[in-house]
């Protein structure tokens, strides 16, 4: 049992409180609920992805279009780090509370497929996933393992097996619009939902970062966990920063167990 302060044990008390009383929760993660899975996020100093790359020149749809061998090797490190990684404590309690019936819905930031691995089933993807890599001349969508797994493993980039085109991950690059679909979901849920969890995120990247503001504009309550400040946390409900492995299971533990 992780020993808190007394006023991180008084948020997580609160939070859960919040948690019993809800009964459409929606949970919103970003990059920090995975960095305990050996995943960087892309902003911290010294170990943040963009502390070390200009993401426009690697990570942009531009790039992508005139020089995929520029984005694959800056990704290929990256992937492998997915690849590699295995849901953490707070993956697996958020699966716990969708099991239980306490969340309805997990909007992520994220393309690292860690909350399905965790469980979790009502997912909304809302920069993309790497489940799957599509053709950028043909469209054929394929799956992605057999594809990521050479090029993670020996620098093969990817080419599609219909017309032999470069293929893409589909996950949002700088200059893409979020997917229509899963940003439709989530300003839904947001919309509808009566308690969300913000967990994880730093809440600076638009549109994302607006959908917490859609559940208060109607009346929802506002939990936050993370491990710095956001510009949401003089209207949340609760803010508790510590590591997001460490409080959600706590959180999880006292609403399952009164």
């Amino acid at each position: 049992m992780t020993s808190f302060p007394a006023s991180v044990r008084d948020g997580i008390g609160f939070a859960a409180e919040l948690f019993s009383k809800a009964g459409r929760a929606v949970v919103l993660t970003g990059a920090g609920i995975s960095t305990p899975s050996g995943i960087p996020d892309f902003r911290s100093e010294g170990t943040g992805l963009w502390s070390r790359e200009e993401p426009m020149e690697v990570a942009s749809l531009n790039t992508f279009r005139t020089n995929p061998e520029k984005f694959y090797a800056w990704f290929r490190p990256l992937a492998n780090q997915i690849f590699g990684a295995k849901p953490n404590r707070a993956h697996l309690a958020l699966a716990e509370l969708e099991g239980s019936g306490r969340i309805r819905t997990i909007a992520t930031q994220n393309i690292d497929l860690l909350h399905q691995k965790a469980g979790s089933k009502n997912v909304i993807e809302l920069h993309g996933s790497l489940a799957t890599l599509s053709c950028t001349q043909c469209f054929q969508q394929v799956g992605s393992f057999s594809y990521l797994e050479p090029f993670v493993e020996k620098g093969e980039i990817p080419h599609c097996p219909h017309c032999g085109a470069v293929l893409k991950p589909d996950v949002i690059l700088f200059g893409e619009q979020l997917p229509q679909r899963a940003w439709f979901d989530a300003q839904r849920a947001s919309r509808d939902c009566d308690l969300m969890m913000v967990a994880g995120s730093s809440l600076e990247v638009l549109p994302v970062a607006g959908l917490p503001m859609q559940a208060l504009d109607r009346g929802a309550h506002l939990i936050i966990v993370n491990n710095s400040p956001t510009y949401l946390d003089v209207r949340a409900d609760a803010v508790v920063q510590g590591d997001v492995a460490d409080i959600i299971p706590a959180i999880a533990e006292q609403v399952e167990n009164g």
